[in-house]
């Protein structure tokens, strides 16, 4: 067990043998061994190995395993096998300790994840999954309103949500199942954590996409536009865009797109989209519009204030849920947090001013 993990450790550090080596203070062919299984390492020489993975000694002796099962990225071309399989170990080791954690519970403290009953089962074309999202949307009872934090929502819902720390631009999202060594299942959804706000929701928005569309499509029916169809009507639907744009429009104004992305989280690019999609502007005043947007520089980064980044709360809440409980100890709670004794205490306290998510 030590041995495939210290291995997944160093590809998801992006270290090579001698890379990790060089900084444990021991030979490539020595963490060659520490791999294979023919050489145990020191205490001394784990906390080195982990200090260099950028991870926690707990991490090499963690018994809750978990596998990865087809996961679908949303990526470029530039984000090659050799990183998403880096991505992959990142994914799984966040995921294991979320179902350690839900392994401590009598009973599962959210309810497991389904596509809602009775939604449209196939779907001859974009346009109509308009109302295939509402349906979602009214099943879950999520109105027609912004949906002010998507991340919660779908955690609610019973997604495990994972926000992963991924410098490589070419990384946007991933969705995959999590099989314990039990046969129990999880859907997981991954985003990058580089990313604006209403980038990870589009993202979140397109993922999810993915797990309700499955199987509905008709032949002929590019699933990646069908999902980027979904995202954006999910976030901004059409009563939404009617109501607010009007039936027909000659132009868009740019601080319009710019009030609304920050209302309900959907990009100024969505939103442009969004109108063109509900006919509210022709093909050509879209074209012309985006044209000017693009000349601008906006569709690498878009003016004004970025919309603020999500982040997964549902853990760190039942952490503290099941030390509550006395499920947990206090010392499993810090190691599932990730943060020493220390910080932990004043923490929970609330003498400590970090507020942050722990990953």
């Amino acid at each position: 067990m030590i041995a495939d993990r210290i291995r997944q450790a160093r590809l998801a550090a992006g270290l090579t043998l001698s890379a990790l080596g060089e900084q444990v203070g021991v030979s490539h062919t020595a963490i060659q061994k520490y791999e294979k299984g023919l050489l145990t390492p020191s205490s001394t020489q784990l906390l080195k190995l982990a200090r260099a993975c950028g991870i926690r000694t707990e991490y090499f002796f963690r018994t809750h395993t978990v596998e990865l099962l087809q996961p679908e990225f949303r990526k470029l071309s530039t984000f090659g096998k050799t990183a998403q399989d880096a991505l992959k170990i990142k994914v799984v080791e966040l995921v294991e300790k979320r179902v350690e954690l839900l392994g401590a519970f009598p009973e599962l403290p959210f309810p497991a994840f389904a596509p809602p009953a009775n939604l449209p089962e196939h779907i001859t074309s974009l346009d109509e999954i308009d109302a295939f999202s509402d349906s979602v949307r009214n099943a879950w009872q999520l109105g027609l309103n912004p949906i002010a934090d998507l991340t919660d929502t779908l955690e609610g819902l019973g997604l495990l949500v994972i926000v992963v720390d991924e410098e490589n631009p070419g990384f946007s999202g991933l969705t995959a199942k999590a099989r314990t060594e039990d046969g129990r299942e999880y859907p997981v959804v991954a985003v990058s954590k580089r990313w604006p706000g209403d980038r990870q929701r589009f993202t979140l928005a397109h993922e999810l996409a993915h797990l309700l569309l499955e199987g509905r499509l008709a032949d002929g029916i590019n699933e990646e536009k069908a999902c980027d169809r979904f995202a954006g009507a999910f976030l901004a639907p059409r009563v939404a865009v009617l109501q607010l744009l009007g039936a027909q429009r000659h132009a868009l104004e740019w601080q319009e797109l710019y009030v609304l992305k920050h209302e309900f989280g959907l990009s100024m690019t969505g939103w442009l989209q969004r109108a063109k999609q509900c006919g509210v502007i022709t093909e050509t005043t879209h074209l012309s519009m985006f044209k000017r947007f693009s000349a601008k520089g906006w569709r690498k980064t878009e003016p004004g204030q970025p919309l603020p980044q999500e982040h997964p709360r549902l853990f760190d809440q039942l952490v503290y849920r099941a030390l509550a409980e006395q499920y947990i100890s206090e010392g499993k709670a810090a190691e599932l947090l990730g943060i020493p004794m220390m910080r932990f205490h004043k923490e929970r306290q609330l003498e400590s001013s970090d507020a942050v998510a722990h990953q």
